[in-house]
């Protein structure tokens, strides 16, 4: 009832205003390049189509540039904000604040035809980082294993080292990619392809996600999941009446079940 009342207040004092507004979002690919446009469409349909989004998923480290020098009014984020981000924004007059929007579970995919069908998380930590380099030393085809993940600029990239490789380097041979779906559409191309992407793309045609140390990636299992993760979206303190009534929309019974819809999983279930 307090999420409803919200959204009803900020959506209200938003059809008060009398001219088509544009919202910004930049940041994470997980989030923007599936869950925050549907999300959009959703609030566009519920009273809002006044509102513009303008949406760059370009990767979470770009969300807090955006929000410090007024590009962007909410940045996308699949992991929590540094210090030096937090201060950076400071200096820049913004105090920056936290929603947890969702949970994700990064999936470890293989090509489809791949006759691996289960991997350890020590065997995960060994292909990422290069010391298993042929599919043949974890019960596969003898063939060299090809590595996707996504570039540097992505909060995924930083959390799975920090999840999967305990804090190591990926070997100079992997392919560094955009997105979840670019990396999805690679490995189900490669039939000796591996490579991580967030639950929502773990379905991809031609590829298929592991279970890993015997749990499988699905939203059920999020607890014991060894990659499950929060994702955020942050907020100047002193928000934008869009951004405002887009927060309460997306923290809503109606916004949670679109995150349910789509892949994610919603805040109250974990």
């Amino acid at each position: 009832m307090k999420h409803l009342i919200t959204t009803l207040f900020a959506t209200a004092a938003l059809a008060a205003t009398t001219h088509a507004q544009t919202l910004s979002l930049k940041g994470s690919d997980t989030l923007g390049a599936k869950l925050v446009p549907q999300l959009a469409e959703a609030f566009k349909a519920a009273g809002n189509k006044g509102v513009k989004f303008e949406i760059a998923a370009e990767g979470s480290t770009t969300a807090f540039p955006a929000l410090a020098n007024g590009t962007a009014q909410l940045g996308m984020s699949s992991r929590k904000v540094k210090d030096d981000e937090r201060t950076f924004c400071r200096t820049k007059g913004v105090y920056i604040k936290e929603h947890q929007v969702c949970y994700d579970m990064i999936c470890v995919i293989v090509n489809k035809n791949s006759p691996v069908s289960k991997l350890t998380k020590d065997q995960v930590a060994k292909i990422f980082t290069g010391q298993i380099k042929d599919w043949s030393e974890v019960g596969g085809a003898p063939g060299p294993i090809s590595i996707y993940t996504r570039n540097t600029s992505s909060g995924t990239y930083k959390d799975w080292q920090k999840l999967a490789m305990k804090g190591r380097d990926y070997p100079a041979s992997s392919q560094k990619l955009a997105g979840n779906e670019q990396i999805a559409q690679e490995v189900a191309k490669n039939k000796n392809g591996i490579g991580y992407v967030g639950l929502a793309y773990s379905k991809t045609s031609g590829t298929k996600a592991v279970p890993v140390d015997g749990v499988e990636p699905v939203a059920a299992n999020a607890k014991k999941y060894a990659y499950a993760r929060p994702c955020f979206i942050y907020a100047p303190d002193k928000p934008t009446a869009e951004a405002s009534a887009f927060m309460a929309f997306i923290e809503s019974a109606a916004g949670q079940e679109i995150v349910r819809r789509v892949g994610f999983i919603p805040v109250k279930d974990l």
